[in-house]
């Protein structure tokens, strides 16, 4: 019987994400199971929010998404921690995503921003 074995790691640590943004790749091949955890710190703007895609490598050079279509959204107003599954992943992760909320244009506002945690947890 072989003991399973887990590691969390902190992909961004105190990241202030604006616009279209990726995070740092991470090499998960030994693991079976992945979980995202996003931890929103603070955010500025009209409401902002992160629409956020798991994708996957088979190098850690080039990246398709994991379920094309599946997006999660992570609003702050929902609370501070949000989290979701990865299956049937390959040997990289890495989530892509985008900060929305109104145009600057139609608020004058300068463009919104949300400061996060995010870690991925994965288990064999």
């Amino acid at each position: 019987m072989t003991m399973r074995q887990s590691f969390t790691a902190v992909i961004e640590r105190n990241a202030t994400l604006t616009g279209e943004f990726t995070t740092e790749p991470y090499e998960a091949a030994w693991a079976r199971e992945a979980r995202w955890f996003v931890r929103v710190l603070d955010a500025s703007g009209r409401a902002p929010r992160l629409l956020v895609r798991t994708q996957i490598s088979p190098d850690g050079l080039h990246w398709c998404d994991l379920d094309r279509g599946t997006e999660q959204s992570v609003d702050p107003d929902d609370g501070p921690l949000h989290s979701w599954p990865a299956e049937g992943f390959g040997g990289w992760l890495r989530l892509r995503g985008t900060v929305v909320d109104e145009p600057a244009e139609a608020t004058g506002d300068a463009a919104s921003s949300v400061k996060v945690l995010i870690y991925l947890a994965l288990k064999s």
